[in-house]
C-alpha cells in the first residue's frame, strides 16, 4: 500500500516539476471504432446510453438500469472496453481526456480490468465531484464541469500503476495481480451513486512502451 508519506512526495514533486509528457518513449497503437466496444444496460437500444458526437464519446446510466448482460450481477454501467489490445506484461497506458458533469457521484469513471483476486487493477471514482482512487484517496477535487487530460500508466512486470491528470503525476499505487488486463472507460455505478451518471471522452488513446 502507499504510504501517506509517499502520497506527499509525489504530489510535491509533481507541483515542483510541473506537467510532463507521460507519452514520451511509448508507440500509439492504431486505434479505430472496432476497438471500442459499448457495454449498456442490456434491456435498451445502444443510443438511449451512448452517443458519439462530434469527436466526443457521451456515456450515461440511470441507478435503476439493469446490468449489460442477462448473466450479470454487476451494477448497471454504460462503458466503452477497449477491445483487441488485452495485455499480461510490459508497459501499456491509457490516454484520453474526461469530462464529469456536476451531480454525478458514485461511480467509476475509467478501469483497468483485471487482478487478482480482485477484478480490477485500477478504479478512478468520482465521488461529489472529486476524482478518487477507488474509495481511498482524493486525486483531484473539484473534478466537475471541465475538461481534464488522463494518462494510466500500468507497468505490468514492475507491478505499478501511475495517475497523470494534465500531464502532472498525481497518484501511484501498486499492481494488484492478475494475468490479462485492459482498459475501460464510462460510468460504472459504485456505491452511493446518483440516479443519474454521465461522463463524456475524446482523443482515445492505446500506447505500449517502446520495448
Amino acid at each position: 500500500m502507499v504510504s501517506c508519506l509517499s502520497l506527499v512526495l509525489i504530489s510535491y514533486q509533481a507541483n515542483a516539476w510541473g506537467p510532463v509528457d507521460p507519452t514520451i518513449g511509448f508507440v500509439s497503437l492504431p486505434l479505430n471504432r472496432s476497438n471500442l466496444v459499448v457495454q449498456r444496460p442490456h434491456d435498451v437500444p445502444e443510443d438511449q446510453r451512448y452517443c458519439f458526437v462530434n469527436g466526443t464519446h457521451k456515456l450515461w446510466v440511470y441507478s435503476t438500469d439493469k446490468p449489460h448482460s442477462l448473466t450479470s450481477k454487476t451494477s448497471p454501467r454504460t462503458e466503452i472496453r477497449v477491445h483487441g489490445y488485452d495485455y499480461s506484461s510490459g508497459v501499456w497506458q491509457f490516454e484520453g481526456y474526461g469530462y464529469v458533469p456536476c451531480g454525478t457521484t458514485g461511480v467509476c469513471i475509467m478501469q483497468v480490468f483485471g487482478a487478482s483476486p480482485h477484478a480490477t487493477t485500477l478504479m478512478l471514482r468520482v465521488y461529489n465531484g472529486s476524482l478518487t482512487y477507488y474509495r481511498a484517496s482524493v486525486i483531484v477535487p473539484n473534478i466537475y464541469d471541465k475538461w481534464f487530460k488522463l494518462n494510466v500508466i500500468h507497468d505490468v512486470d514492475n507491478s505499478k500503476v501511475r495517475v497523470y491528470i494534465d500531464g502532472v503525476l498525481k497518484y501511484e499505487a501498486p499492481g494488484r495481480g492478475g494475468t490479462s488486463h485492459y482498459f475501460k472507460f464510462g460510468v460504472y455505478a459504485q456505491n452511493n451513486d446518483s440516479y443519474y451518471m454521465e461522463s463524456r471522452w475524446k482523443d482515445i488513446r492505446v500506447l505500449k512502451k517502446c520495448d
